[in-house]
């Protein structure tokens, strides 16, 4: 870390943020959007997503092994763009993620189990607009691991709108991803200092048996 982020990080301490709100009660683990779209760097991806999607495939093991609600996310828009929104306006491209488009699809190495939700989302929430928070509720989810991309966009609005819907949101620092590093690196300070915990898979992995 530079001088200049050591002299934020304290700042953002002495004002009394970046509390730790840790681990309780159920589990569930949201993967959000690791379609191939977010895998292809000449679609939406780049940057470290590929690494997150290794290291995904980790941590989906364990969810599994441990008996965790696992969600997972697409983008869907309607084939004839009817539900194209503001999100759509900013990003037109957007508009292509259909349901049939294998872009939209979940990479193979994650593929969902039998059990595992997939949420549809035309925004970047999987909270906004969609059933997944009565899921977690109704399957006594209090803490939500989140892994996926991008960090700065649909990784940010889930990890915010869990907050908000009383979740404790833990995000897995090495298995979120985003096309451009500056950005990756500046949500998880951020989201580390008012929204969730933010930590490592090995860190997370070591907490784990003590819950």
């Amino acid at each position: 870390m530079t001088s200049d982020g050591m002299r934020d990080e304290a700042r953002y301490k002495k004002q009394g943020f970046g509390n730790e709100i840790g681990i309780t009660g159920g589990i569930g683990l949201l993967i959000v959007d690791f379609v191939n779209g977010f895998a292809d760097p000449e679609a939406f991806g780049g940057g470290n997503i590929p690494e997150a999607i290794e290291r995904t495939r980790t941590l989906l093991a364990v969810a599994r092994e441990k008996g965790w609600k696992v969600a997972h996310t697409r983008i869907v828009f309607a084939d004839d763009g009817a539900d194209g929104n503001i999100f759509s306006l900013k990003v037109p491209s957007m508009l292509g993620l259909t349901e049939d488009n294998p872009a939209s699809a979940i990479v193979p190495e994650l593929a969902p189990e039998k059990g595992e939700y997939v949420v549809r989302k035309t925004v970047p929430s999987a909270f906004s607009g969609t059933p997944l928070a009565a899921w977690y509720v109704t399957h006594g989810v209090q803490t939500v691991i989140v892994a996926g991309c991008v960090t700065s966009g649909c990784v940010r609005a889930s990890v915010l709108d869990a907050m908000q819907a009383g979740f404790r949101p833990v995000v897995v620092s090495d298995c979120v991803g985003d096309r451009a590093i500056g950005p990756h690196e500046a949500n998880l300070f951020d989201m580390a200092q008012k929204c969730g915990d933010v930590m490592d898979l090995d860190m997370l992995l070591s907490r784990i048996p003590n819950q």
